[in-house]
């Protein structure tokens, strides 16, 4: 009797434990899980001061089950950061539908910076940042997602303004101009945040600002995209330089007066 009931115990542990590769429908969740793991290591400790082992650790997966996902390290970091920029820039994410060309690209702005904002976002760009001596080439890696990435994505959100508002008769938002209009825009409106919260700015004050930056960003681009006036050279009363702190609001003249310098010349000799 004894052995019968060791025997079904052994069977039952059997049973509740998995051996080999995890079912397929299930393949997707152990790399999100790694991932995640693998996240949440890399911004505690650190690139260089992360390990294999702890990230093995806190997935709850074995290091072999890793390596047959990431070949190394570099792999998993590269993973991370492009989940991250892919869920940043979904199409869904950065919808702008409805309202004014302001309104739309207002909209626009505000769920970049939303998204740069983060915790998360700020902590891996800094990862890679002071990893860049060390290790080259994963910076670089990363440098090209962080741009390519929300470029693609801008430029195709573009494209749709083109084919349904006035502004697709600026030589700007023409179809083979619309990667670089993107990459303008994202200058201009992620740039300057992103630098202040590398820095070290509090992310919550900053988040504070995205309203008034966002406007104050899109009029300018706007107004450098020639919206509403000749193509190019139209600059409202009220668009103003988007900038940190202690930004200045200023009013571009109709015409700027010539400045007259005055050279030294060396007296002539006697």
């Amino acid at each position: 009797m004894e052995a019968d009931t060791a025997e079904e115990r052994r069977e039952a542990i059997r049973g509740a434990v998995r051996y080999g590769r995890p079912p397929r429908e299930y393949a997707g969740q152990v790399e999100e899980r790694i991932l995640d793991a693998a996240g949440r290591v890399f911004l505690e400790h650190g690139f260089q001061g992360a390990s294999v082992d702890e990230i093995a650790e806190v997935a709850s997966a074995g290091k072999p089950t890793i390596y047959a996902r990431f070949p190394g390290k570099q792999a998993l970091f590269s993973a991370v950061i492009e989940r991250l920029v892919r869920r940043n820039t979904s199409l869904d994410t950065l919808s702008c539908a409805g309202g004014s060309i302001e309104q739309r690209l207002d909209a626009l702005a505000a769920v970049l910076l939303t998204r740069v904002l983060s915790p998360e976002t700020i902590g891996l760009i800094r990862v890679a940042v002071a990893e860049a001596r060390r290790f080259p080439d994963l910076a670089t890696s990363v440098s090209c997602m962080g741009r390519q990435r929300p470029t693609e994505a801008v430029a195709r959100v573009f494209g749709e303004l083109a084919a349904s508002d006035a502004i697709g008769a600026s030589p700007a938002f023409a179809q083979e101009k619309l990667p670089e209009t993107a990459r303008r825009f994202l200058d201009l409106v992620v740039l300057p945040m992103l630098v202040r919260a590398l820095f070290g700015e509090d992310l919550a004050a900053l988040r504070e600002e995205i309203e008034s930056h966002a406007a104050r960003s899109v009029a300018f681009f706007l107004a450098a995209c020639g919206h509403g006036g000749t193509p190019g050279l139209a600059t409202p009363a009220n668009a103003e330089l988007p900038g940190g702190h202690g930004a200045v609001a200023s009013k571009t003249p109709a015409l700027a007066k010539p400045v007259r310098r005055t050279f030294f010349r060396p007296p002539a000799k006697a």
